[in-house]
C-alpha cells in the first residue's frame, strides 16, 4: 500500500502546473459601470495615461482575475486601481483596471 501511494505520488509531481487560480472559487471580477457598446481599458500601469493591454467588454470579457488587493487602499475604493490577469481563451493578459468598473464576482 505504501509502494502505491508513493508511485502516485511522484507521478503527481511530475504533472504539469496549471492557472488554477483563475478558474475557480473567488478572487475574480466582472466588468460594470461601462456604457453599452463600450470598453473598460485595462493598462500597462495603474494610471489613465498609461498604454491600452487590452479592452474588457462587458458579459463577454472571459476571466479578469484579481492579483492583487486594489491600491492604494488610502484613497476612496472607485479611486483605486486594481492589478489583474485577463484569460480570455489561449491568451493571458496583465495589467491594471480602475476599480470604479469591477466588481467581484465568482470565477468560473
Amino acid at each position: 500500500m505504501k509502494a502505491t501511494i508513493s508511485l502516485c505520488l511522484a507521478a503527481i509531481s511530475f504533472l504539469p502546473v496549471t492557472q488554477a487560480l483563475a478558474t475557480s472559487g473567488p478572487g475574480c471580477l466582472v466588468v460594470v459601470n461601462v456604457e453599452p457598446g463600450d470598453t473598460l481599458n485595462m493598462r500597462r500601469q495603474p494610471s489613465a495615461a498609461s498604454a491600452v493591454v487590452d479592452e474588457l467588454a462587458p458579459g463577454s470579457h472571459g476571466i479578469i482575475h484579481l492579483d492583487g488587493r486594489c491600491e492604494p487602499i488610502s484613497r476612496p475604493w472607485g479611486s483605486r486601481w486594481c492589478k489583474v490577469s485577463h484569460y480570455n481563451g489561449d491568451k493571458v493578459t496583465k495589467g491594471w483596471v480602475k476599480a470604479r468598473y469591477v466588481r467581484d464576482s465568482d470565477c468560473p
